[in-house]
């Protein structure tokens, strides 16, 4: 072969607590998606033991293993665990750390130690639901946590479950938006978007969608909060609020998040095939287009989970019009797979076997998919173990199988080891299996009328006892194909590495490194022709070789322990927020003094106050410290620096948030549910703030044009000034919500209430975009800011122009209307 690959890597053998501190500070995204793939499987783990638990439960009539509130509990933290912490992390943030890099030819990701803060974010929320366990118990409203459900069942279960989604959710957009940022800005030169992996596509689709759309089910948790917390409430109806608004808000994302859910797997289903097949990808452009096509009609289906509750009938006719138009291209996909295979000299090994196991399962998934689109078959079914049924065939045995097709597939190279091909097979055997048996009953059960979510039925309906027994089998099966699973890794890591850089000979770059790659992941350069995507096949045949570089000569960003330090603030604010507050206050009670608190609310607490001079101390000291050791010229495929990229991403998020809530407090203006009262905030002082944060924006603009042309003294004032006006804006807030909350009770009052929440939060951006307005303000008195290190400035000015404008559009809605 005329194209040369690295030597292997050799790793030593270290103690337990050099691993653990080695992922506390790495910014290397080859470990931090380790960790998200480790962390992952953990919790698939759990929520396998507790899915089998509900079968048991389930194997027969009138059992009482698990009843009422137990089983509510069990069946929420399940479905939690799977979605949240299994699927969506695994293929977008696992994989994708993992490979996304390596795929584009770079060494690491655009902002390496935001990445590491995201994965700790992600981690941190896990450990939150589990710390629930053992303070007041685990929610038991359902991974939907529908209203009023939600505010009147186990309310601190469902107080941990709604920060531990919204720190997971920062998390994840932060990981979304370094993704889209590298995409645009890091690719190997003469790497073109049209000349990508397919797997850098279905990521960069999955951020965008992930981006626009969790701002839903952000609102949704935050909301809920909210209530729980203070009484404020957009759904109650005592004060005209409009439950299903909640389901709106929440469905929004979760819809989108099914595709969140598929994405990633569809591109390593996509290079699977092109591998194992020795073919490139048939339709590589089709397969773009439909990736991308799914981003935007993914968000407009939404409604088709929410069929039966009432809705207008047009309302239920565009969107199940909507459900079939996203059949299409997600078949576009199936036969570019299909296609893929065809005529190739396909190498039938574990991947391959999970990629055809996934094209069967998820077509038959996919079906019954269009059968719930359809609104009078929806209406029969929509409570029953049918919908049950069909959501674990699409996501159980049709995506997992495809996360489980990406660790066979890349386990030599993220190991340097091979997993044994009897027991990929062994367990291949038994999932399908296992699937097909606990779930073809459950479509059976739901078109026999046995509804979901219950944790028991009578005995003498027909059919229903003998089915529900085989579905348990099926559990059981799949249990075992996870034991079988968990001990071929384990096997796997005993052995010694044997896996060359290309054990499959693909065609995509990752395989040109060593397995497992080392630190700077490549120890060459790439010719700058690319004119395909599958440049060692390309290469292959033109004869271009790859260039050594001396390893000495590469930089890598330092290992820094303070992201994860600022993580751990804010698990210690998830976990004041769960169980305490900042006064023994809620809604029932009021204010009451904190003698008579009890002691884990006071504990809880404490910790919350603390958690802000950690989170800040981790922050300061995260801005205070040089991403290099070195001064280092950085590559960029655009004008724009990694912190602008990812900012200007970011910020989709925060557009989708703010819509959202905006969006629910004018359909409750329009409808007339939420009248202003007589007594509102005064026009005059909403001016004045408006005069001064409008202020602020051209001071902090005039600050970064003299900080870009090396007036370091004026950059530095401009900043001092903007911090001033800040503070100046929130002094005049928190004197308007004093003033407006003694004239009226927020928990009578929906307009009040829209008021609170939404202006809130805008304040509490105000917070944030502050510490980020006095992090460059910090860097300028430490010296980190100069021509090699441009520091959080333009992130920080971007952030701050973002809030001003919602604050304009805020006037508007609240004070002018």
């Amino acid at each position: 072969m005329t194209v040369q690959h690295a030597p292997q890597s050799t790793v030593a053998q270290r103690g337990a607590w050099e691993v653990i501190k080695d992922y506390m500070m790495t910014t290397d995204h080859k470990k931090i998606g380790i960790l998200y793939i480790f962390v992952s499987i953990l919790a698939f783990a759990a929520a396998g033991l507790l899915a089998v638990a509900i079968r048991v439960q389930l194997a027969l009539p009138n059992q009482e293993i698990l009843v009422g509130t137990a089983y509510n509990q069990v069946l929420t933290v399940h479905a939690a665990l799977m979605i949240f912490f299994f699927l969506i992390p695994i293929g977008l943030f696992g994989f994708g750390n993992f490979f996304l890099p390596l795929q584009l030819g770079v060494r690491d990701v655009a902002l390496p130690r935001v990445n590491t803060f995201a994965v700790w974010l992600f981690v941190f929320s896990l450990i939150l639901v589990v710390l629930g366990l053992w303070n007041g118990g685990a929610p038991s409203v359902g991974w939907t946590f529908y209203y009023p459900l939600s505010v009147d069942a186990n309310q601190t279960g469902v107080s941990v479950l709604m920060v531990a989604l919204i720190l997971n959710g920062i998390g994840s957009l932060l990981g979304s938006a370094n993704f889209a940022a590298t995409i645009v800005n890091l690719r190997a030169p003469g790497m073109s978007l049209w000349k990508m992996p397919i797997f850098c596509w279905s990521i960069f689709a999955t951020s965008i969608l992930q981006l626009v759309s969790l701002g839903g089910l952000t609102a949704a948790a935050l909301v809920t909060y909210l209530e729980i917390k203070l009484g404020l409430s957009m759904f109650n109806p005592g004060i005209n609020g409009v439950p299903v608004l909640m389901q709106q808000f929440f469905w929004f994302y979760s819809h989108p998040a099914v595709y969140v859910m598929l994405l990633p797997y569809l591109g390593i289903g996509a290079e699977i095939a092109s591998t194992m097949a020795r073919k490139p990808l048939f339709g590589y452009r089709v397969m773009v287009y439909s990736l991308l096509g799914i981003v935007l009609v993914s968000l407009l289906v939404w409604v088709h989970h929410i069929f039966a509750v009432g809705l207008p009938e047009i309302w239920q006719i565009a969107f199940a019009v909507m459900t079939l138009i996203v059949a299409v291209p997600t078949g576009v996909k199936i036969f570019n797979l299909i296609g893929t295979l065809w005529g190739g000299r396909i190498l039938m090994k574990s991947p391959t076997y999970w990629l055809v196991g996934f094209i069967f399962n998820f077509l038959v998934g996919g079906i019954t998919g269009v059968s719930l689109g359809m609104i009078p078959f929806d209406y029969q079914v929509t409570m029953s173990y049918y919908v049950v049924a069909h959501f674990h065939n699409v996501m159980m045995f049709g995506t997992a199988f495809l996360a489980m097709g990406g660790i066979y597939y890349w386990w030599p190279k993220m190991s340097g080891r091979f997993l044994d091909e009897k027991l990929g097979l062994w367990h291949f055997w038994l999932f399908m299996i296992g699937s097909w048996l606990t779930f073809l009953p459950q479509y059976i059960l739901g078109l026999l009328g046995m509804p979901r979510r219950y944790y028991t039925y009578p005995e003498g309906n027909f059919a229903w006892t003998e089915l529900n027994f085989l579905s348990t089998l099926g559990a059981l099966t799949l249990l075992a194909g996870g034991a079988v699973w968990v001990w071929n890794m384990l096997q796997s890591l005993q052995r010694p590495v044997t896996a060359g850089p290309n054990p499959w000979g693909g065609f995509t770059l990752e395989w040109t490194a060593a397995s497992p790659p080392a630190a700077y992941n490549f120890a060459h350069d790439f010719p700058t022709t690319f004119p395909t995507e599958r440049p060692l096949y390309d290469w292959e045949k033109s004869g271009e070789t790859l260039t050594p570089v001396d390893p000495k000569s590469i930089h890598l960003p330092v290992d820094s322990i303070w992201p994860f330090v600022t993580a751990v603030g804010l698990l210690l604010m998830g976990y004041g927020l769960s169980f305490g507050w900042f006064t023994n206050y809620n809604p029932a009670t009021g204010l009451r003094p904190f003698s008579e608190a009890s002691p884990s609310f006071v504990f809880a607490t404490v910790l919350l106050y603390l958690s802000f001079p950690v989170f800040l101390w981790g922050l300061f000291k995260w801005a205070g410290t040089r991403e290099y050791a070195v001064p280092v010229e950085h590559h960029h495929l655009t004008k724009y620096d990694n912190g602008f990229m990812g900012m200007s991403w970011f910020i989709l998020s925060e557009v989708g948030l703010f819509a959202v809530l905006i969006a629910g407090y004018v359909y409750l203006r329009v409808i007339g549910a939420a009248e202003p009262p007589a007594l509102r905030p005064s026009i005059w002082l909403a001016a004045l703030n408006t005069l001064i944060l409008v202020s602020s924006s051209f001071v902090l603009h005039k600050a970064e044009q003299d900080m870009h042309h090396g007036r370091v003294t004026w950059g530095r004032l401009g900043l001092f000034v903007t911090l001033l006006l800040g503070g100046l804006f929130m002094i005049f807030q928190v004197y308007e919500f004093a003033l407006f909350g003694v004239e009226s009770d927020w928990k009578q009052n929906l307009w009040q209430a829209c008021f609170f929440i939404i202006v809130g939060l805008h304040g509490l951006h105000i917070l944030i975009g502050g510490v980020g307005v006095a992090l460059p303000y910090y860097q300028t008195l430490t010296g980190k800011i100069d021509k090699y290190n441009h520091g959080s400035l333009t992130a920080a000015s971007m952030y701050w122009h973002l809030v001003d404008v919602v604050w304009l559009l805020i006037v508007a809605i609240f004070y002018a209307w």
